[in-house]
């Protein structure tokens, strides 16, 4: 019976040693039988992030927190332990976060290529990435705790302003909103009415718009065409015969100009006999309109016209009568 008690005390002892051990193992998040390999992380600060805590991948645990440190530069560096058989992203970077309500801490490996959207996190992974010396580099999100409290700061501090505004807001501003809402409409229903009495206005001057737009898109091609026009007979030398032609003329031009300032010298002269030879036609017209001098008789005396007409009448009777019998008037004679 002795024996039998003994046996049994030393059964539990050992169940409880092995439940022990096993715990422990447990607790720590140790693999027997699985490799592991170390990996360091550098942060500004580990927050809740303890010796002990998993290392999550996506939501899996793949290790657990080794040891953590105080680095040189107001750094924190935290050696990870993670299973050789997982694979990791090819640039890997940690972020240490509770991961529950009750202040469990985990670092869970992301990728830097595929950044969350928080400037924070970003800024700290920028700048421990740029320290260098192969760690990886790490960053915190604040705990519920932090949030917490700073969500009961920003609650308070709403209701502060709820407050002021209860306050101001009394029945007098709510009466004077009211009325501006109401004069806000009133100028909003006058805008509308303005509006309508100027569409038609607005509606013509669009149209002359648009017609002012074709004018100028045609007086566009036209000078297109031009240019297109002068280039193509700049290309053929037209230009520059037309240039050598406007030469010429001037050229003609002057001569013509030398020619007619020798007239005009001739002339100047000549003014004197000019003068004279104007004074003889002019007397000589005078002779004529007042019927002195042959001239003027023969022009002003209508006898000698008359005269002068049957001398022309009996000469043309003469010369059909000769070219009738011209025997008559002339004899020929061969021998």
């Amino acid at each position: 019976m002795k024996r039998e008690n003994e046996f049994a005390v030393g059964v539990v002892v050992i169940g409880a040693f092995a439940l022990i051990v096993g715990g422990a193992l447990w607790l720590s998040g140790a693999h027997l039988g699985r490799a592991e390999a170390l990996y360091t992380a550098r942060f500004r600060t580990v927050g809740g992030l303890g010796v002990g805590k998993p290392v999550v991948l996506r939501g899996v645990r793949v290790g657990r927190v080794e040891e953590i440190r105080l680095a040189s530069g107001n750094w924190v560096e935290a050696d990870l332990r993670v299973y050789e058989d997982v694979a990791l992203p090819s640039r890997p970077a940690v972020v240490a976060a509770s991961a529950s309500l009750f202040g469990e801490w985990a670092a869970t490996l992301i990728s830097l290529d595929q950044l969350p959207d928080d400037p924070n996190v970003r800024e700290q992974l920028r700048e421990a990435a740029a320290a260098g010396g192969g760690r990886w580099p790490g960053a915190t999100l604040p705990d519920v705790g932090q949030l917490t409290a700073q969500a009961g700061r920003i609650a308070g501090d709403i209701a502060a302003v709820a407050g002021r505004f209860r306050t101001a807001f009394d029945s007098q501003a709510a009466s004077d909103l009211r009325r501006s809402i109401r004069d806000f409409a009133d100028m909003a229903d006058r805008l509308a009415a303005v509006t309508a009495e100027q569409a038609e206005v607005l509606r013509a001057i669009g149209g002359n718009l648009e017609q002012g737009s074709g004018s100028v898109a045609r007086a566009a091609r036209g000078m297109e065409a031009t240019a297109a026009r002068v280039d193509s007979a700049t290309a053929a030398g037209q230009l520059g015969a037309l240039m050598d032609n406007a030469a010429v003329a001037s050229g003609d031009i002057r001569t013509a100009s030398a020619d007619l300032r020798s007239l005009l010298a001739a002339a100047q002269r000549n003014q004197e006999s000019l003068v004279r030879i104007l004074v003889g036609a002019d007397t000589m017209m005078s002779r004529v309109v007042n019927r002195t001098g042959s001239l003027g008789l023969f022009v002003g005396d209508s006898t000698l016209y008359q005269e002068a007409t049957l001398t022309m009448i009996q000469l043309r009777q003469l010369l059909a009568d000769i070219q009738a019998n011209p025997r008559r008037y002339f004899t020929f004679s061969v021998f």
